[in-house]
């Protein structure tokens, strides 16, 4: 019942917006009509999990979301199990998984080596992962990012030449734990060089979610100089819950492919204090408010969070989420709300509550949020290890 009345507010509410959305707009901003959701949970939300996951629920977990309406799930990575142990089962889930007609499980690869292996598993599309962050890359991928571009160009070609696709990652595109800010002159730059070698979309990852909506309306509007808007993704952590403002001022830019990780999995395994990666959950909810199309079933999304979740032994890091586990109730702040409270709304049954977001609020996310650092925090004093990310070649985006 409390699932019932959940999915009539939710699908009442997005059909308030769909006028708009056909048209392109949202009150005075205007966005795609639908958007892609490539979810990452099951790589790089499930790389840094202390305890083993056994490959028959990676396997499911896949299915899961799939059956939910994702189109592109990153199923697995093809790095050494010497520096990621939990994805050392990639061939046995890559074949163990129900694939379905029209969907994309690609896989992360750092060489020729773990191209070959990828395809033997009957990959079909690839990752390949820079930085644009000259001391992460050293750190990450002991290299320049110079001699990482010329890494990647011959798996890349390869990749194509052999009928796969390849999309490409770039890290820490709004800080860096060594560096500090990183100019969008240098994001651009290196999303444009893996575009000419081959990519057909580059992700801009928010490595160790220190962005805000104004530190990506400047580096979006300097990579789109190179990079067509329709070439490019995001995929913002969460750390300081900035995410779902910097998606949303990415969509106003025209960006139509969105990274997130069902339940808030992951985050990368080398960057203390850097928190997962935004919720497919919250974000999801987010668009069909806004009458913006993604092809998901939200409730069956829940079910699959609340399935890993389940078995991590911990709540969901998304706000949407049940209470017991079981009835998908959507569960929001009343300080994102125009005087409604969610859970008394959907107890009294009353459909007729205002839930769009209050418009101050909403102003001050995407529009007020200039400042370079987050509040309290100087880049200078980090509150993640940077020894944490020395030697290692897996931590993306």
């Amino acid at each position: 019942m409390l699932a019932s009345c959940v999915s009539r507010l939710v699908r009442a509410r997005a059909a308030r917006y769909r006028g708009f959305a056909t048209q392109g707009a949202v009150g005075d901003a205007v966005y795609p009509q639908f958007v892609q959701i490539v979810e990452v949970g099951p790589r790089d939300g499930l790389q840094n999990e202390p305890i083993k996951v056994p490959t028959n629920i990676k396997i499911e977990l896949i299915n899961r979301l799939v059956a939910a309406g994702l189109r592109t799930v990153e199923a697995t990575s093809f790095v050494s199990p010497k520096w990621v142990p939990q994805l050392a089962d990639g061939t046995e889930v890559l074949k163990g998984i129900d694939r379905k007609p029209g969907v994309n499980y690609p896989v992360l690869v750092p060489n020729l080596k773990g191209l070959d292996a990828a395809i033997a598993a009957g990959a079909e599309e690839i990752a390949v992962f820079g930085a644009a962050s000259e001391s992460f890359s050293q750190k990450n991928i002991n290299c320049s990012i110079e001699e990482s571009l010329v890494r990647f160009s011959d798996v890349v070609r390869e990749a194509v030449n052999r009928g796969l696709r390849v999309r490409g990652y770039v890290s820490c595109v709004l800080g860096c734990p060594y560096e500090g800010k990183i100019s969008p002159h240098k994001v651009a730059k290196v999303a444009s060089a893996m575009v000419d070698m081959g990519c057909y979309e580059i992700s801009l990852g928010d490595t160790i979610g220190v962005g805000t909506p104004g530190e990506m309306d400047l580096m979006l509007s300097e990579v789109s100089r190179l990079v067509p808007v329709n070439h490019l993704a995001v995929h913002c952590h969460n750390t300081y819950g900035q995410a779902l403002a910097n998606i949303l001022m990415a969509l106003q830019h025209g960006v139509s492919v969105v990274d997130s990780s069902v339940a808030g999995l992951g985050g990368c395994p080398y960057a203390k204090g850097a928190s997962g990666n935004v919720s497919t959950e919250d974000v999801v909810y987010m668009l069909h408010g806004m009458g913006i199309e993604t092809g998901v079933d939200l409730e069956k999304l829940i079910d699959a969070g609340n399935f890993i979740s389940s078995f991590l032994n911990r709540p969901t890091s998304s706000k949407c989420r049940s209470k017991n586990g079981e009835d998908g109730e959507c569960l929001r702040s009343k300080s994102l709300l125009s005087g409604c409270d969610v859970p008394s709304l959907i107890k009294e049954g009353n459909e007729e509550c205002d839930l769009a977001l209050d418009s101050k609020e909403l102003s001050r996310l995407t529009n007020n949020m200039k400042s370079s650092e987050p509040a309290g925090v100087a880049y200078g004093h980090p509150p993640w290890s940077i020894s944490q990310c020395e030697g290692i070649s897996c931590c993306v985006a």
